[in-house]
């Protein structure tokens, strides 16, 4: 019987989401069961801002766990068309599943256009810790991101965190 291999790309890519350091999001308001069952219903999703590690323009939905607390999570990150986070890596292992849209994912230290390879809706990948890798996206796109907390980014370039950034108003 023959194995499954998948380009290194498919086998150990991912962005974001997973780069938010979720301290500022809170969970959902999931129907819960008294055994700790729960369900979140696609219309009731209630998207916030990104928090300040991601780059502006993205919006994140927490939909089990706390991405900022030890444990499993589950969160979204939506984007719009054009949104991009430069490189960057994780302290741990990313699960990334692409609900609506493209994502257009790299890997590396520096950001290589020609190198990207898409995911559509309905594809996976797993990012293992500290890979570094970079991504974009075409059209409106919603990641859903899951793996255990907490969870943070680092950016290969400490200039595009835009955590060390200055505000027009600074």
């Amino acid at each position: 019987m023959q194995s499954l291999r998948f380009p290194r790309m498919f086998s150990a890519v991912s962005l974001v989401a997973g780069a938010i350091a979720f301290a500022t999001v809170g969970a959902q308001s999931p129907q819960t069961d008294a055994g700790g069952h729960h369900m979140v219903h696609g219309k009731s999703i209630v998207w916030q801002a990104a928090p300040p590690s991601m780059p502006p323009g993205a919006k994140v939905a927490v939909l089990h766990g706390d991405p900022a607390k030890e444990g499993y999570f589950v969160m979204r990150l939506r984007a719009p068309d054009g949104f991009k986070v430069p490189p960057h890596y994780h302290p741990s292992d990313e699960n990334l599943t692409v609900i609506q849209g493209t994502f257009m994912v790299g890997t590396g230290e520096k950001a290589e256009p020609a190198g990207m390879k898409p995911l559509a809706a309905g594809d996976y990948m797993f990012m293992p810790k500290e890979m570094r890798h970079y991504g974009a996206m075409k059209g409106e796109t919603i990641l859903q991101v899951s793996g255990m907390g907490p969870f943070a980014i680092t950016y290969v370039n400490p200039d595009d965190d835009p955590r060390n950034k200055k505000s027009p108003s600074q």
